[in-house]
Parts: structure tokens; C-alpha cells; sequence
């Protein structure tokens, strides 16, 4: 373990207005950190372009300042690993796509979701929606254009990661050790729907190393794409960030937070006239670190963090927190 101060990252996504769900991850990846006297960065992750709403990541940066979240570095502060928008760091996404290549460990992929079905007698994967991907498409197509002019038009190729063979374990901080054959459960996953290799999974990785993070808090449906994550920063030669996997916000019915749950969205509170104060006590007692109805800032928090006071189970809006709230 190093002895340096540990380093997060907060990483809104412009899809959409944050949530409560999304706040109680952000205040405990600030807490993780604040809390050791660490330092963080905020990154905007905004390559779903589809999905990327105008003024969402201005919106997103004020819901954080709104609850007492603050940063060290970021598209507002600047500082030393920017630009912090990743739609503006192609480029790294780019070398690492070309490294990838040269290694034989990336190609592109037309195969749908049909394709991979139609080719497994039965889905694989700890999800019983998961299927596993053979790798159908390895040594196909030379390049990325030729993957494109076999499809129709508007439908764009993936690029794939040999998955490497046998068991990966990692020591969550939350969840503790967990493993997954990779190349079994999970198939060549795909990383990236984009030429430059500008997707999720590549980028996480590249940015994680370039911004030097060394600790990755977010929620626990994202476990498995650690994995994928840790075999591409093996492949690269990039360090292991610890991961620390939370559980989720749901509602009654253990969905995800919708619309169908009542309006949950920050930027919904606040012009409500809710307290910030009384969202973070809704949050820390969500997280085992407050009474029911406490109202209190992040700083507060401090003293009070530990991972071991957080619940296994699904945090839960229901009718109490409806009503503390004023969510209809």
C-alpha cells in the first residue's frame, strides 16, 4: 500500500440530470477520499454522444456544488492532468486503440446482440441476460472502415479485447475479493463504438492513469466492467487502481430510480426549496452514517465515514424518505 494521500475522481456522465442515486455515490467517493486527506478530480465523461444532453454537465457541476461537494482539478478549475471532458481527450484514446492493435489484443466487430445469441446454445454470465462473446469477428476485417462498409448504414462497428484466458481476482474495498473467468463469462468485450476507440471502458482506463487516480468508488453493477478495465490496463502496462464497489439507490419495487418512482432529480429538489442539508442527511443515513431526518453538509461527514457503517443491502427510497423529501 502507498503511504501517499490517495487520489478519487467524481465522473458525471451528461446523459441526464443527477439523481439521489447518483448523489449518494458522489458523496461517498468525496468521503472516501476527504476523509484520508486525499485529493480529487472531476471529469466529464461525456462520449455517449446520442445520450449527451445540452447543459447537462454545466447542470451536473452545480447539483455537486449545490450539496458541499468540491474538487481539486476540473473543467472549472483546470489543473495539471486537463482537459478534464473527455470528448476532448481523443487523442490519449486514440494511442491507446493503436497499442491495442499492435498487440493483436483489439479488432473491430459487426456482430449484434442477435449474432452473439444466435451463436451460444444458451446465454452465459452471472446475468442470465449476459452472453458471452466467442470472438466471431477476430481477424475478419484488417481495419475499422471495412468493418464499417459491411454494415448497413447508421450502424457503426464495436472494437473488441481478446479476453485473456482463465480466472482475474481483485480485492474490492467494499465487497471484497472477487473473481470472473473473463474470456468464459464475459467473451471479447467490447470497449469502444467509435474509430479512435473513444468509449467507456478504453477511456476510463486511459484517463485513470493519466489523472493518476488510484481510487475508483462507484456503484456495484458496475463490478464486472473492473474487470474488463483491469485486463485492459494489464494489456497497456498501466497501474491498478483499488476499486470500491457500492451498492444502489432502488426504489419499493427494486427497480432503478425512474420517473415512474417520482421526480428524484437534484436540480427537481433544490427548486422545491428542499434544504441541501437535509438531501445529505437522506443520503448518510442511506449510507449508515446519520439518523433518519439529520440534516447536515459533506464536511460534517467526515469523522463519521467508514466503509464498514455502510449497508450491504440496496439503499431504498420509500414512502418516509418521499415524504422527508417532498417527492410525490
Amino acid at each position: 500500500m502507498s503511504d501517499l494521500p490517495p487520489r478519487g475522481r467524481l465522473a458525471p456522465s451528461p446523459t441526464g440530470a443527477l439523481h439521489l442515486g447518483n448523489a449518494r455515490t458522489f458523496l461517498l467517493a468525496w468521503l472516501s477520499i476527504r476523509s484520508r486527506g486525499g485529493s480529487l478530480v472531476l471529469r466529464v465523461e461525456d462520449l455517449d454522444h446520442p445520450k449527451v444532453k445540452p447543459g447537462a454537465a454545466e447542470q451536473a457541476l452545480e447539483d455537486l456544488r449545490w450539496l458541499g461537494l468540491d474538487w481539486d482539478e476540473g473543467p472549472d478549475r483546470g489543473g495539471p492532468c486537463g482537459p478534464y471532458v473527455q470528448s476532448a481527450r481523443r487523442g490519449l484514446y486514440r494511442d491507446a486503440l493503436r497499442a491495442l492493435r499492435e498487440k493483436g489484443l483489439a479488432y473491430p466487430c459487426v456482430c449484434s446482440r442477435r449474432d452473439v445469441a444466435d451463436a451460444q446454445s444458451a446465454p452465459h454470465g452471472r446475468d442470465p441476460h449476459t452472453l458471452a462473446y466467442a470472438g466471431r469477428c477476430r481477424g475478419r476485417f484488417a481495419s475499422w472502415d471495412e468493418a464499417a462498409a459491411a454494415l448497413p448504414p447508421g450502424r457503426l462497428p464495436v472494437w473488441r479485447f481478446r479476453a485473456p484466458e482463465g480466472v482475474s481476482f481483485f480485492d474490492d474495498l467494499f465487497l471484497g475479493r472477487r473473481s470472473l473467468d473473463l474470456a468464459a463469462e464475459i467473451g471479447d468485450f467490447a470497449f469502444a463504438r467509435d474509430p479512435d476507440g473513444a468509449g467507456y471502458q478504453l477511456a476510463c482506463v486511459v484517463d485513470d492513469a493519466a489523472m493518476g487516480v488510484t481510487e475508483v468508488l462507484r456503484g456495484d453493477d458496475l463490478v464486472d466492467a473492473a474487470h474488463c478495465q483491469r485486463a485492459l490496463q494489464t494489456a497497456l502496462g498501466l497501474p491498478h487502481p483499488a476499486f470500491c464497489h457500492v451498492p444502489l439507490v432502488v426504489a419499493e419495487d427494486g427497480r432503478r430510480l425512474a420517473k415512474r418512482h417520482g421526480d428524484t432529480r437534484l436540480a427537481a429538489l433544490r427548486a422545491a426549496g428542499v434544504p441541501a442539508a437535509r438531501v445529505v442527511g437522506v443520503l448518510a443515513w442511506w449510507s449508515g452514517l446519520a439518523s433518519f431526518g439529520e440534516e447536515l453538509r459533506p464536511a460534517d461527514l467526515l469523522p463519521r465515514f467508514s466503509l464498514a457503517r455502510l449497508p450491504r443491502a440496496p439503499a431504498i427510497l420509500d414512502a418516509r424518505v418521499k415524504g422527508l423529501l417532498g417527492i410525490g
